[in-house]
């Protein structure tokens, strides 16, 4: 793995920074940005923060999963707080908010000012995230969120790197089944399970089963 990430194109960092703060929601999202940037030389730590994320089996899930690729890759791995019951506050009257809608950029906004908090105690002057790498997320929105957090500090940017492009997208899949990640089939709140088991028994489907993995 290491040879062939000597070959990748490096990426362009923006300013002179060479340490990321890297805001990571899972592993599947999170396994290309992590090679991309080791491949380009960057001192990156991966910052787990999403009291979204439910049940709590699925948290736990997803987190170990992020850990055991983050050991591998020998990147620090900062395990924040799972503060749902904040997380349920701040959204609440947005239950039934369409995905991509206003509940969404709540989350967004709450998991990118705690990781802004901790860039801004901790030294870094860039900071980004792999929620954009999935298709299934709005990026303009997820750009919007993180250039807001990072505007609360001085000396803090936010890092819009389109990580789906040149390959981005397809390389998340292959790190996804080369290293055997847990893939999850919904964003990870207790309203986008309810929604999409919703589609899935409107065509037959069975609701989702939290740790079986779907490919």
């Amino acid at each position: 793995m290491l040879d062939s990430l000597e070959n990748r194109v490096k990426l362009p960092v923006p300013g002179s920074a060479d340490k990321v703060l890297l805001h990571s929601c899972c592993a599947p999202c999170s396994g290309e940005v992590m090679e991309a940037m080791v491949a380009s030389g960057l001192a990156l730590t991966i910052y787990f923060y999403n009291p979204n994320i439910h049940p709590r089996e699925e948290y736990e899930l997803r987190k170990q999963e992020n850990i055991r690729f983050a050991e591998k890759m020998n990147i620090p791995f900062i395990d924040a707080d799972y503060d749902a019951d904040n997380w349920f506050a701040r959204v609440k009257g947005m239950e039934w908010e369409k995905e991509k809608g206003k509940r969404c950029t709540e989350c967004f906004d709450m998991r990118f000012e705690r990781t802004a908090l901790y860039a801004h105690e901790h030294g870094f002057n860039l900071f980004t995230s792999c929620l954009g790498i999935s298709r299934w997320k709005d990026m303009q929105q997820i750009n919007g969120c993180g250039h807001r957090a990072a505007a609360r500090y001085e000396n803090l940017s936010y890092w819009d790197y389109n990580w789906r492009k040149q390959g981005g997208s397809e390389r998340m899949i292959t790190i996804s089944k080369r290293e055997h990640f847990y893939q999850q089939e919904y964003c990870g709140c207790i309203y986008s399970l309810r929604d999409t088991n919703k589609r899935r028994r409107e065509h037959g489907e069975e609701n989702i089963k939290i740790g079986v993995m779907y490919y």
